[in-house]
């Protein structure tokens, strides 16, 4: 039985919902892991023809675990080479998303931030409330990794704009205007809005969605997507060995997430 996620299946609907609420649904190895397996798991019920992904609780992720010891800046104490082994599992894992010929749709409320964000963009179909608060990393703890997802959806202009400040954040409303997510929709509406997007798109014969989502894939694919992704795990690995980096990863260890954030906004 999965820890870190809830799997439910209504109808065609395989739904899956992250499932630490009380980490704002951070997302550890565990986590990542349980979550794709399920995906694969929907994927090989011919019977399930859509998965939705959401958040339990108060926030769709909050991004990475750091004070876990899974997430990204756990591999902070490795050789670099063994860094970069990590961070390529992690976005290998990711795209297991993006290539399952189930279609998956993401329904983002509260906060979505960092690794959060690439959960959100990697899913076929994003939708999001207006007051979700979607942000890059709170803290700066490497360099390429979330930005490349961004820069795909949104262009390099918006992401170098949003990237180059540490902790940028938006709404779910502007998210969607640039291009990050499809659409937002006010927060009393969204549950109802999603619940009839996906029995909608649980209505298409599967064999049909599985090859819409091929032909759109493919014409990604041929314009470098998973190249251009996979280009933000070296960037990222190196950016883990910068002194800023390793100077604020010694910070989290030694005092812990709160007192570091405090110390890096008070430095501003």
């Amino acid at each position: 039985m999965p820890e870190t996620i809830a799997v439910d299946q209504v109808g065609r609907v395989a739904r899956i919902t992250l499932n630490r609420p009380e980490k704002l649904n951070a997302i550890s190895r565990q986590l990542q892991r349980e979550l794709v397996e399920a995906l694969v798991e929907a994927e090989r019920d011919d019977s399930v023809h859509v998965a939705l992904v959401s958040g339990a609780g108060r926030a769709f992720s909050a991004g990475y675990d750091l004070t876990g010891g899974s997430g990204v800046a756990a591999e902070q104490s490795s050789a670099i080479s063994r860094d970069r082994d990590g961070l390529e599992e992690l976005n290998r894992n990711w795209l297991r998303i993006w290539d399952l010929r189930l279609p998956v749709i993401a329904r983002v409320h509260g906060h979505c931030l960092a690794g959060g964000t690439q959960l959100a963009t990697i899913c076929d179909v994003t939708f999001a409330a207006e007051d979700a608060r979607v942000g890059a990393p709170q803290l700066p703890l490497g360099a390429g990794f979330v930005a490349s997802f961004w820069a795909w959806q949104v262009g390099a202009k918006r992401a170098k704009e949003f990237f180059f400040p540490v902790g940028s954040m938006i709404s779910g409303r502007e998210a969607a205007e640039i291009g990050l997510f499809n659409r937002a929709l006010p927060p009393d509406e969204l549950d109802q809005f999603v619940d009839d997007y996906v029995e909608l798109v649980a209505k298409t014969p599967r064999e049909i969605l599985v090859l819409q989502k091929k032909a759109i894939n493919r014409t990604q694919e041929v314009q470098g997507f998973r190249e251009a992704l996979m280009g933000g795990v070296e960037i990222d690995a190196i950016a883990h060995f910068t002194n800023p980096v390793l100077e604020m990863n010694r910070s989290l260890k030694e005092r812990g997430l709160r007192a570091t954030l405090d110390d890096f906004h008070r430095q501003q």
